[in-house]
């Protein structure tokens, strides 16, 4: 090679040789099929999330529903409907009823799906595979309504299954009525909603689980692992990443306690010390009692804390190598 050439090989391409970098739009227009199914979702959210933002701004003013037109109309009284949400003579028990079913949601509703993952993907007949994801898929798509009915029918103390059986075997002399006792609501409400969701909920984890090498298996097989060795060794240090995302989403959503089943399932006054949640509050107190200044108040206090969770469960997760951000 002669000099000249070594020269140019060692000094590389010269720039008008090297690619142009593209342009943000040209790569844009080069995207444009995936962009045409991003941004869909991208309008609904701005439409429905982001441009009624302002409504936040009621929290401070003494909204008039007769002004909705004119909103700056409205008197602004700064922090005042949030301290008579503190001062408010059940707030503490709000703030409990909120805390402890949502733990108890998260501590219970949230591995059991991927146990139900784990399990699932032990099993080697496929017919009954499928049966049991169809049976366990199912819940989920039916409404809060069905299923509260459900549970009613079920726990019932005039003819309900549960009274029956219990009868039947000699547990109980007389019926009882479930749903008007406030030391059996939790269990109910956290049974049902494991029940409800745990099949669908389960799909993530089972297609993280189909990703997995298999020539590991092979290879812990053939150094004698058993099935829970290979379990806590291989499969779940393999999804962890999923894990650890979903499990900063759900404490994004720690305050969020429910309010379909609650509403629907706790309708009995005598359930409201234990069932009282933000999201049951709101409800009753914007809606029903058309305080709607003190009931935006109220959700956005717990959107500020809900957010603070997020952000501080992210960096956590951060800190464990797999993060939303």
């Amino acid at each position: 090679m002669s000099e000249a050439a070594t020269r140019k090989t060692i000094a590389g391409p010269s720039p008008q040789s090297r690619p142009r970098k593209k342009s943000a739009l040209h790569r844009l227009w080069k995207q444009m099929d995936v962009q045409l199914m991003v941004w869909p979702g991208i309008l609904l959210i701005f439409v429905f999330s982001y441009i009624p933002m302002y409504g936040v701004l009621t929290a401070f003013m003494d909204y008039n529903i007769f002004t909705a037109h004119r909103i700056f109309e409205n008197p602004w009284v700064g922090f005042k409907h949030f301290e008579a949400f503190f001062d408010a003579p059940n707030f503490w028990q709000i703030m409990r009823n909120t805390v402890v079913i949502s733990l108890l949601k998260f501590v219970i509703g949230f591995p059991a799906p991927i146990i139900l993952a784990l399990m699932l993907n032990e099993v080697r007949h496929m017919v009954f595979k499928r049966v049991v994801q169809t049976i366990t898929y199912l819940p989920h798509f039916m409404s809060w309504v069905i299923v509260g009915g459900l549970v009613m029918s079920l726990l019932s103390a005039d003819n309900g299954s549960v009274n029956i059986l219990l009868k039947g075997v000699g547990a109980i002399d007389e019926p009882i009525n479930f749903l008007s006792i406030k030391d059996y609501f939790w269990t109910i409400l956290i049974s049902t909603n494991v029940w409800k969701e745990i099949g669908f909920s389960s799909i993530v984890y089972l297609a993280a689980i189909a990703g997995v090498d298999q020539h590991m298996y092979e290879a812990a097989d053939i150094d004698g692992a058993s099935k829970f060795k290979q379990i806590y060794l291989i499969t779940l240090p393999s999804i962890m990443p999923v894990i650890i995302i979903f499990m900063v989403l759900a404490m994004g959503n720690l305050l969020n306690a429910g309010f379909e089943d609650i509403l629907i399932i706790a309708e009995n006054p005598l359930l409201r010390p234990v069932a009282d949640v933000i999201d049951v509050y709101v409800y009753r107190i914007g809606l029903q009692n058309q305080k709607y200044s003190f009931a935006v108040a109220v959700g956005l206090f717990k959107a500020v804390i809900s957010v603070g969770l997020l952000t501080m469960a992210n960096y956590l997760a951060r800190r464990a190598g797999s993060s939303l951000w």
